[in-house]
């Protein structure tokens, strides 16, 4: 998997044609939306984790579930003037859960465009640091330490370096989170199973991006989130064995700015 491919999957390239978006079958793009919150139709349950059998207090990697089924809406503009108070209740606990989470660790598994799953290590301490680390035979690792993001190749010893603020995770690693506030929230859906809230992010460059978030309805964990580029490729990826009171080392969120000075 190349930097660009990671950096696509976890935070959407900014480069205008991401060259690894073109070499794999174009998957079902998400829905248009016409940018309003409104319910829809949940997501397909994922099936239950099983138990592995060398490590029974660990989750197995868990089922990815199909993240697109008519969540978008009716026309009306976007907005809190549009958010029933029943949508306002599911919109301020999942913004509570994220302003709540201040540390997070687990593991993930990452299914892109092409059906390839990859899986590692991820390491969460806000304000803006995050650490994915791919399990071999990938060398690639991605670091934010709060301004920047880093995409590097252990194998060959690059980097390519990009602003954190240009992200549509960025709000993710923020301290407090309000979705309403501080994202363009177009879809929001609650049942027995899942939260889902749908983002969209436009940039007159790359063109329109989205991203789906699903947590689970009882204990509000992080399940999964689903990226949608300008070019509708999506990426999911599913996370576990998360943890929110483990600290994270702080090296492991630096980045050395001199391998990107020629």
């Amino acid at each position: 998997m190349s930097r660009k491919a990671v950096l696509g999957a976890l935070f959407l390239s900014l480069a205008a044609t991401p060259v690894w978006a073109q070499a794999v079958p174009l998957p079902t793009p998400a829905p248009k939306t016409t940018g309003t919150v409104t319910p829809a139709k949940p997501a397909r349950p994922a099936q239950a984790p099983t138990a592995v059998q060398a490590a029974p207090q660990r989750e197995a990697p868990p089922a990815i579930t199909n993240p697109f089924a008519a969540l978008f809406g009716d026309g009306k503009p976007s907005g809190p003037a549009n958010v029933t108070p029943e949508q306002r209740k599911v919109i301020d606990r999942v913004s509570n859960y994220l302003s709540s989470v201040q540390v997070l660790t687990g593991d993930f598994v990452q299914v892109g465009p092409d059906g390839k799953r990859t899986q590692g290590q991820f390491y969460i301490q806000k304000p803006g640091k995050v650490r994915f680390e791919y399990e071999p035979p990938s060398p690639i690792e991605l670091i934010a330490d709060g301004e920047s993001v880093v995409v590097r190749d252990r194998k060959l010893a690059t980097q390519d370096l990009f602003p954190l603020s240009q992200t549509p995770l960025r709000f993710l690693l923020s301290s407090r989170v309000d979705l309403l506030k501080d994202t363009n929230l177009v879809a929001v859906y609650a049942d027995d199973v899942f939260i889902t809230t749908v983002i969209e992010e436009k940039n007159g460059v790359i063109g329109t991006s989205r991203l789906m978030i699903m947590f689970s309805a009882q204990d509000m964990q992080l399940k999964q989130w689903t990226v949608t580029d300008p070019q509708g490729f999506d990426t999911t990826i599913a996370v576990y064995n998360l943890n929110t009171t483990k600290r994270p080392d702080p090296a492991m969120f630096k980045i050395d700015y001199t391998r990107n000075i020629q």
